[in-house]
């Protein structure tokens, strides 16, 4: 969006260095909930864990502009999906976009997929050639440094020994956010 001339802020556990904000123009927020106050457009970009579960709910929606725009990239269940779709049919929200659905895929009965204002489509992102290419990359050399008894970059650890590392430890916290699939069923 930098090369848009639009105005960025963000909102992230880690702060971008100071030369990084300079050069694209970036405004932090140490609270992501004051700032969707000042927003029009707001980007879900986080990982989904126990902190970011359900963070857009009955309480959060409130706090975004109305009229504002919500668009998530990231993981369906950051949204209360009741919310999101009640929020465009009371002009809360002015749309929602996004290819993340929980679950996914989504069922018929889904109300993402009759709620007005949206732009939901497949979620393809790690379906590329590019993408197919870097995770076999990766799995191969996971796989050698295993073999080999070398240990594992930290760019590819997710959890050492049952506990969060590497990267997993920089963008996860712990909890459990697999749960709620059991509650979503099809009519018969």
């Amino acid at each position: 969006m930098h090369p848009f001339d639009c105005d960025l802020h963000y909102c992230d556990r880690h702060r971008l260095p100071a030369e990084v904000e300079a050069k694209y123009g970036l405004t932090y927020w140490d609270d992501w909930k004051e700032m969707v106050q000042e927003m029009d457009v707001v980007t879900l970009n986080c990982p989904l864990h126990s902190e970011t579960e359900h963070m857009v709910n009955e309480e959060t929606i409130k706090l975004f502009q109305c009229g504002s725009y919500l668009i998530n990239t990231a993981r369906g269940k950051l949204c209360d999906r009741d919310v999101i779709a009640r929020a465009l049919e009371e002009g809360q929200l002015a749309g929602y976009a996004g290819d993340v659905w929980f679950p996914q895929p989504a069922p018929v009965s889904h109300p993402w997929r009759e709620m007005p204002w949206h732009g939901m489509t497949p979620h393809i992102s790690g379906t590329s050639l590019s993408a197919q290419t870097r995770y076999a990359a990766g799995v191969r050399e996971i796989l050698e440094c295993y073999l080999d008894g070398k240990p594992i970059r930290e760019p590819y650890q997710i959890v050492t020994e049952g506990r969060l590392a590497g990267a997993g430890a920089h963008s996860y916290s712990g909890g459990n956010t697999t749960s709620g699939f059991d509650q979503i069923k099809e009519p018969a």
